[in-house]
């Protein structure tokens, strides 16, 4: 019998310290959660087996449900849910993102935000945000990624760029409401007078707050601010509602329209809205396009590359980051 030798673990200080470092690699990928779940009326709570919700209604009396924790980007809450803090640390050991929204989903009150994540891209917005020449540049490369590469006139202003993107979502409206043949459409969002809205309005306001559930999610995976919009300002979603805009006239958009003879047309829209999700593969695009708008000349790693960066790094503002976790004390002796 032919035998092998095992080579023997690396017992040194050294191998130790770089077992236990945490690195980016461990971090749940963003990249595989393409899918979300809303939530209302039901007590989500963790049991020996994981994270279930809990239903009761006088049709079917008690049901448990368990969740996918590990392959959801988001969680959206909305009234009548209450949640565990066991389960809220399993969703947060996942990466999963959990909002807390209003009725159908409109309205983002709170979320979650990872704690263990990694400020490079944090930098590159805040650096981007900061500067005005930046800030437009962004603003610039958002809408020809939403229209093609050289729609936007050279030099064109931020006013002038709002202009443009209005005057295309009217045209896109109109196109659409010819297409499904209901008339004139008139885009209204009014939460106080949410069920005398018209189906497309009510599966529009639907499919977006998803849409927004979803984005949020992967700006917080990149260690983002969602506060810190280059188009909108103002808010804590800003930057929600930027990337968001990218992706609404190919998703969203097209998706209520479709449904404007439905007698149900919010919880259609979430439904059709999350199995188009793995067609669209949005996250990934989604994670992607943030990259490259916050950093346009840095190269990107492959997302199935092994990724070996500490967490934590010391500024310098002369040689750059320096590694954390050492001692940076001159040596004395001789």
């Amino acid at each position: 019998m032919n035998s092998t030798t095992t080579p023997a673990p690396d017992h040194s200080s050294g191998g130790r310290r770089r077992l236990a470092a945490p690195t980016v690699a461990m971090l749940p990928r963003v990249i595989d959660n393409l899918s979300f779940l809303y939530l209302d009326v039901v007590r989500v709570h963790q049991d020996d087996t994981g994270v279930c919700a809990e239903i009761t209604s006088q049709r079917r009396g008690n049901e448990t449900v368990y969740l996918p924790t590990a392959a959801l980007a988001c969680v959206l809450l909305g009234p009548g849910t209450s949640i565990t803090a066991p389960a809220l640390a399993t969703f947060a050991r996942h990466g999963t993102t959990v909002l807390i929204t209003g009725m159908a989903g409109v309205r983002c009150y709170a979320a979650t935000v990872p704690g263990t994540l990694t400020t490079t891209w944090l930098e590159h917005q805040a650096k981007s945000w900061a500067d005005d020449t930046r800030r437009l540049a962004v603003a610039t490369a958002m809408y020809e990624r939403r229209f093609g590469p050289g729609q936007a006139p050279p030099g064109a202003t931020l006013q002038q760029l709002r202009g443009l993107e209005g005057h295309r979502v009217k045209a896109l409206y109109k196109l659409l409401a010819q297409q499904h043949r209901i008339g004139r459409f008139r885009r209204s969002y009014d939460p106080d007078s949410w069920d005398t809205q018209d189906p497309v309005n009510l599966a529009l306001s639907a499919a977006n707050t998803c849409l927004y559930g979803i984005v949020h999610a992967a700006i917080v995976a990149l260690g983002c601010s969602p506060a810190l919009g280059f188009v909108h300002s103002g808010n804590q979603q800003a930057f929600v509602y930027d990337i968001a805009d990218l992706y609404k006239a190919e998703l969203t958009i097209p998706l209520a329209f479709s449904l404007n003879a439905s007698t149900h047309p919010e919880s259609e829209a979430r439904r059709s809205f999350r199995n188009g999700l793995r067609l669209f593969r949005l996250m990934p695009r989604i994670v992607r396009d943030l990259q490259t708008l916050l950093a346009p000349h840095n190269a990107y790693p492959d997302p199935d590359d092994d990724l070996d960066e500490q967490l934590v790094d010391l500024w310098d503002p002369v040689t750059g980051p320096l590694p954390g976790g050492t001692n940076h004390a001159p040596d004395h002796t001789t």
